[in-house]
């Protein structure tokens, strides 16, 4: 079997190897990653999370989603742009979130962008980046899967042209795996396609 490729799971069914690292992760990558995520508040949600997730582990987040949802007003959009000074200090204090400072203001100063724009907006930008699935072939190994691609580039410049923080090109096409926008699932993993 070569480096990289589906690996079976408990269940005998072929995974993407990152799948099989954590029990959360299992149930991430079969029920969630790669599956098509529409609406401002839903799209929202991962754009804030994959922000706090640049520079670590994406299981650091998955294991604090709900400290998240909570801390955040379940990231409804006119809630968090709502955030005042004190509920910025009431995040630097929760211990049930990634308590680092630029990305939690990055997150109310995203909100309050996004809380200009009609609704549907965030949703159309997104997906216009999305290309089309015939021109990607899938990947055999994880060394196939890339973490930039042009279409990240243009969605990270895009939304960073309209005011938003922290949505680098790797963060925007984690975004694009995480959301559905590609199907990355390796082409053995029982989850390929399943959208």
């Amino acid at each position: 079997m070569s480096e990289g490729t589906a690996l079976a799971g408990p269940d005998g069914a072929l995974r993407c190897p990152w799948a099989l690292s954590t029990e959360d992760y299992v149930a991430y990558h079969d029920e969630e990653w790669g599956r098509p995520v529409h609406g401002d508040q839903a799209l929202f949600e991962r754009v804030s999370l994959e922000a706090f997730q640049s520079g670590l582990s994406w299981i650091t987040i998955l294991r604090r989603r709900q400290g998240f949802r909570a801390a955040f007003a379940d990231f409804k959009i006119e809630a968090v742009a709502a955030f005042t000074d004190e509920d910025r200090e009431r995040l630097l204090a929760d211990a049930g979130i990634i308590r680092n400072r630029a990305k939690i203001d990055a997150t109310i100063a995203n909100a309050r962008v996004v809380a200009d724009w009609a609704p549907g907006d965030l949703d159309t930008l997104i997906w216009s980046h999305a290309p089309d699935p015939a021109t990607r072939p899938a990947p055999r190994t994880t060394a196939d899967v890339p973490a930039v691609t042009p279409e990240s580039t243009a969605l990270s410049k895009d939304l960073r042209k309209r005011g938003l923080r922290f949505v680098g090109p790797t963060t925007a096409y984690a975004l694009m795996q995480a959301c559905g926008l590609v199907d990355d699932h390796l082409a053995d993993c029982a989850a390929r396609g399943d959208r």
